[in-house]
């Protein structure tokens, strides 16, 4: 018996040091050298300073931004710590009444815009972080951004399409707008910074 608790206290001690210790320091030397940015988080730059994630949203409210998706993560918006979607169901009145609130919120930043609301502009997505929304909900909100700006909507245009990724392989998923991306283009041409 003595020899086998032997044998066991040492397996668990080679076992801890390799994969307590040994693999993940291997694992993170090794994200660090073949991909450093995407090892910290993706993080975008702006004279030095963080100021947010390639990969998380933002809440946005000015009409001089593209607004995201809605985040259903909790305490706050966009909380990475707490990933998740609303779990509302198609008849559970809150949903019903989130969505209303953000088509009024649309309604009242640009009451003179009658194109039919896209989908992901009033909804949460599954994880409740997405930073990106689709080329159609980019484009319903074109007008108030130039508008609120005082630039051309040609320009606001053009920056919705290079902003917007194709899809993975050009076959999975759909094309989409990077918000953070687009908003921090909209801020290098000024108007209304």
């Amino acid at each position: 018996m003595l020899k086998q608790m032997r044998i066991a206290v040492q397996s668990i001690v080679v076992l801890t040091l390799f994969f307590g210790l040994l693999y993940p320091f291997a694992i993170t030397g090794l994200a660090q050298v073949l991909f450093p940015k995407q090892a910290n988080g993706s993080l975008i730059y702006k004279d030095g300073k963080p100021v947010g994630s390639s990969l998380i949203g933002q809440p946005f409210d000015d009409p001089k931004y593209f607004w995201s998706r809605l985040s259903a993560t909790g305490p706050m918006p966009y909380n990475a710590a707490s990933s998740s979607g609303s779990n509302l169901g198609p008849t559970n009145p809150a949903l019903f009444k989130a969505i209303q609130d953000r088509i009024d919120a649309l309604h009242k930043a640009d009451p003179d815009n009658k194109q039919l609301i896209p989908v992901d502009l009033v909804t949460a997505s599954g994880s409740g972080l997405d930073l990106h929304i689709s080329p159609a909900a980019a484009q319903y909100q074109m007008k108030r951004v130039a508008s609120a700006r005082r630039i051309p909507e040609t320009i606001v245009q053009d920056l919705i399409r290079k902003h917007t990724q194709g899809r993975f392989l050009g076959l999975l998923g759909e094309p989409a707008v990077n918000v953070l991306e687009l908003n921090l283009a909209l801020n290098n041409l000024g108007g209304g910074k």
